[in-house]
């Protein structure tokens, strides 16, 4: 088994903290989380959630230096790993979904941009 560096173990604190900080922008926005860090055979989804309107969205969290970088690190071979796990996720659930991305900056408030993307832009 591989033993993580300090420099992992510092990067999965900062990426837990920053999904804890956009779960609670989430909650008082009214959304439901219906999952955290939610595990398919095809990849991982940071968050899960319904809107009050009941729109299912599947989001991802990035913590950055700066909003450039953070909106830059969902390329879209990462964007069609999400879209592929939020299919198996939703499998035989009528439901309306929507990608989101909640961005969060040192020193700033979390950002949240709804329906981000689209499964087909990662085609």
């Amino acid at each position: 088994m591989r033993q993580r560096t300090e420099t992992g173990r510092a990067s999965e604190k900062r990426g837990r903290t920053a999904e804890l900080l956009a779960l609670a922008l989430l909650v008082c926005k009214g959304y439901r989380i219906l999952g955290r860090r939610v595990k398919t055979r095809l990849g991982e989804i940071d968050l899960v959630a319904r809107t009050p309107s009941g729109i299912v969205c599947f989001v991802e969290v990035k913590a950055r230096p700066d909003q450039g970088l953070a909106t830059d690190a969902i390329g879209p071979r990462q964007r069609g790993r999400i879209a592929r796990a939020a299919s198996l996720w939703l499998a035989g659930r009528p439901e309306r979904a929507r990608f989101d991305v909640v961005t969060v900056l040192p020193g700033h408030l979390p950002r949240h941009f709804k329906d981000a993307w689209r499964p087909e832009d990662c085609r």
